[in-house]
């Protein structure tokens, strides 16, 4: 069966009359490539689930998913527009994200005396939804990707094929979607190296303070980042 043939079973009929197969194609690939690169998010993503296992890991992943939804509505909106254009508000969104970042990674050092296979186990143990809760904070409230998401999403759009606003949100959700297989991916692995190192206390500790010292180097990085960009500039 060819494969335009698929697309119609695969997602609902608005969607195929917004969006070309072109379009779709080029949108999933460049995403993809997007995600893959190295930045906040995959790297929680693979600090939780080396510390907490797989489905703490899992459980960021869709909440970073989750947060980058959030951002294609407020694109779609114009609510990262008028972000765009408040440096103050940019700046205090930055400076929350930071804020909230560093106290994970405060947190994660806190318990890095612990024995390493007891806190995996217990995170184990734990509700994914509170690793969700924890990923889609740290990304919905991160400015930058809100820019991002609405300098990046316009690209794949036309206003002959409808809606601009319905047509970014149908891109937001196959961006959510790819996020999920790819974080995902990279939990189940990570989360499998983790269970092997809890096995050796010593590596187990330093590992947990890599990765606190990672949240707490990301959140600096925000601080930082914050102070020197301005949304105008």
């Amino acid at each position: 069966m060819p494969l335009h043939s698929l697309v119609p079973i695969l997602l609902p009929p608005t969607f195929t009359l917004m969006l070309t197969l072109e379009t779709l194609l080029g949108f999933l690939a460049v995403s993809i490539v997007i995600t893959l690169a190295p930045g906040p998010d995959n790297l929680m993503v693979l600090g939780q689930s080396l510390a907490r296992g797989r489905a703490a890991g899992f459980g960021i992943a869709v909440g970073c998913a989750l947060g980058c939804f959030t951002h294609t509505l407020w694109a779609a909106l114009g609510v990262s527009a008028a972000l765009a254009s408040s440096p103050t508000a940019f700046l205090l969104l930055k400076l929350a994200g930071a804020g909230y970042l560093g106290w994970i990674g405060v947190q994660t050092l806190r318990h890095a005396a612990a024995p390493r296979l007891a806190l995996l186990e217990a995170g184990e143990r734990e509700p994914w939804q509170r690793y969700l809760r924890r990923g889609f904070i740290a990304n919905a409230i991160n400015p930058k990707v809100a820019l991002f998401f609405l300098a990046f999403l316009p690209q794949f759009t036309s206003p002959t094929r409808g809606s601009l606003a319905l047509q970014m949100m149908q891109l937001g959700v196959v961006f959510a979607a790819q996020t999920i297989l790819v974080f995902g991916s990279i939990a189940f692995a990570a989360g499998g190296v983790g269970r092997l190192l809890a096995r050796r206390p010593g590596a187990g500790i330093w590992l947990d303070r890599g990765a606190g010292l990672l949240f707490i180097g990301l959140a600096l990085r925000l601080v930082l980042d914050g102070v020197a960009f301005s949304p105008r500039t």
